[in-house]
C-alpha cells in the first residue's frame, strides 16, 4: 500500500516528465521507462508493444500517440550515439501503464494516475461536444425566427411558417414530422430540433439561413414560392449530408437539448461557488 507521502512523490514526478508539443501533452518514453521502474530498454518496450496492440484494436490512430523519435546521447569521452525513442500522449501512457506490472508501486500509481488524467481529458471533451450542440440549438432559433420575419413581410402567416417548416423537414430527412418524431422518440409537444444531433441541427440552420437570404434576393411571395425554396434548399442539404455518408434520419437522436443546457449551467454555478470557496 502506498504512503500518502509516496503517492505525492510519484504524483510530482510524473508530472515533472510531461512536456507539450504543439499543444499536447506528451512523455518521452525513454524517461517514463525510468519513472515506471524497468532498468532494460528492451524489457519496457516489450510493454509498449502490448499498448500499441491494444491502441490498434481500440480503433485510435497508433502513429500519433506512439510517435517514433530519435536522440543523440553521450557514451563518454565527448562522444555521442543516436538511440531510439517514443514521444507518447497520455492515453498512450494509460495503455502502457495497464499493460505493466502492476506489482510495482509505480505502475500501480500509473495505471490510476493516468486513468483519471484520461477521464478528465473525456469529461472535457464531453463538454465541449454539449456546449457545441446547445449553441448550434440557439442558433438555429435565431436563424428561424430571422426567417420568421423575413417571411412574415412576404405574406406569410404563423400557420404558413409552420407548414414551410414542416416541408422543409420532410426535405430533410426524407419522413413527415409524425413519422420523425415516432422514430426518434421526441414527445408529439416538443421540436424535433431539440434531440437532434449537432450536425443535423446544423443542416437545418444552413437550410433555413439560405431559405431567408434567397427569399429576399429573389424577392419571392407568398406560401407557394417561398415553400418551393425552402424545400429546394434542404434537399440540396440532404444531398450533400449523403455524399458524405451521413443519412440524416438515420443518424441516433441525442439527448434533449433542454436537460444539456440544465446540466451545463448547473456545472457552471457549482464551479463558480468552488472557486470563490477555494
Amino acid at each position: 500500500m502506498l504512503k500518502s507521502e509516496e503517492i505525492k512523490k510519484l504524483f510530482e514526478l510524473f508530472e515533472s516528465i510531461v512536456t507539450k508539443i504543439e499543444g499536447v501533452e506528451c512523455w518521452n518514453a525513454r524517461e517514463l521507462q525510468k519513472t515506471l521502474g524497468y532498468t532494460q530498454w528492451r524489457n519496457f518496450e516489450n510493454i509498449v508493444e502490448k499498448a500499441k496492440d491494444a491502441c490498434k484494436n481500440a480503433g485510435e490512430n497508433v502513429a500519433y500517440h506512439f510517435a517514433d523519435v530519435s536522440k543523440m546521447v553521450e557514451i563518454g569521452s565527448g562522444a555521442e550515439k543516436e538511440i531510439v525513442d517514443i514521444l507518447l500522449t497520455r492515453y498512450a501512457c494509460y495503455l502502457i501503464a495497464q499493460n505493466g506490472d502492476p506489482r510495482k508501486e509505480q505502475i500501480a500509481f500509473a495505471q490510476n494516475y493516468f486513468a483519471i488524467q484520461t477521464r478528465r481529458a473525456e469529461i472535457i471533451e464531453q463538454r465541449i461536444l454539449e456546449t457545441e450542440r446547445v449553441e448550434a440549438r440557439a442558433k438555429l432559433r435565431e436563424t428561424e425566427k430571422q426567417l420568421s420575419g423575413v417571411l412574415y413581410e412576404r405574406g406569410v402567416d404563423d400557420k404558413g411558417f409552420a407548414i414551410i417548416r414542416s416541408k422543409g423537414d420532410k426535405a430533410l430527412f426524407n419522413l413527415d414530422t409524425i413519422k420523425l418524431k415516432r422514430k426518434m422518440g421526441v414527445p408529439q409537444s416538443r421540436p424535433v430540433a431539440d434531440f437532434l444531433p449537432t450536425v443535423s441541427i446544423k443542416a437545418k440552420d444552413f437550410a433555413a439561413a439560405m431559405t431567408a437570404e434567397n427569399v429576399q434576393i429573389k424577392d419571392l411571395q407568398g406560401v407557394p414560392a417561398i415553400e418551393k425554396e425552402h424545400v429546394d434548399n434542404n434537399l440540396g442539404v440532404r444531398k450533400i449530408m449523403i455524399e458524405r455518408g451521413l443519412v440524416p434520419e438515420n443518424l441516433p437522436p441525442a439527448e434533449d437539448v433542454q436537460k444539456v443546457e440544465r446540466r451545463l449551467k448547473a456545472d457552471k454555478k457549482k464551479n463558480l461557488i468552488n472557486q470563490k470557496t477555494n
